[in-house]
């Protein structure tokens, strides 16, 4: 039949190619002890993910963002989740309701596609994050006050003078338009290329009440 459905807290008895545990696993457990052995490994793309979404003229555009993973305050139970930060000067912003992610390590051969709502980080966390970045993109994120994200600037010398003259506040905070977004997957996929018969191994979930419902896919 190739489906099984996985509830919280059921013991999954057959064995996961890549997971050495014998508890129970749902696809974003699973995810994050992906994560984890790419990161282990040095992956260079551990931390990032390729994001689409559809413009108001119905197509597509996709973009290459850093996946982060931050608690939620409203849902401490739940654990880390995945999330992204944009400045909401971007047209992008407008789109973001509904979402795909791309993941894939390099080192694992293994791809991950997420289709995900989204639900706003609390700014508070954003704000605190944001501490963390380097100078350049802070001072970007300030600049976005006087030319938003994608809009045109008459050379790349113009855009360095300009950045570089700005009057940032002190103490230096996050600005306004800096925000964070939960993606809450609803649908997930998991394409595993490190196969020792050559047969991709590929499977799909989606979670149609509160357990997770596995497929295996023809690769």
């Amino acid at each position: 039949m190739g489906q099984r459905i996985h509830q919280r807290g059921e013991v999954d008895s057959h064995p996961r190619p890549g997971h050495r545990g014998t508890g129970p696993l749902n696809p974003i457990t699973w995810f994050h002890e992906d994560r984890k052995r790419a990161r282990t490994e040095r992956d260079p793309c551990a931390e990032l993910c390729a994001l689409a979404t559809v413009n108001a003229d119905g197509a597509p555009e996709i973009r290459t963002l850093v996946l982060r993973d931050l608690e939620d305050p409203a849902n401490p139970t739940e654990g880390t989740r995945l999330a992204v930060f944009i400045n909401d000067s971007s047209p992008k912003w407008s789109a973001m309701a509904r979402v795909s992610a791309l993941a894939y390590f390099p080192v694992l051969k293994v791809q991950y596609r997420l289709s995900c709502a989204t639900a706003p980080v609390p700014g508070a966390l954003v704000h605190g994050r944001w501490q963390d970045r380097p100078e350049a993109p802070k001072r970007m994120d300030w600049y976005y006050a006087r030319r938003p994200q994608s809009s045109p600037v008459a050379s790349r010398s113009q855009l360095i003078e300009e950045v570089g003259e700005l009057n940032l506040p002190q103490p230096l905070v996050a600005p306004p338009s800096a925000r964070g977004l939960y993606l809450l997957p609803f649908a997930i996929e998991r394409l595993d290329l490190n196969q020792p018969d050559g047969i991709h191994d590929r499977r799909r979930w989606h979670r149609p009440d509160t357990g997770w419902r596995e497929t295996v896919l023809v690769p």
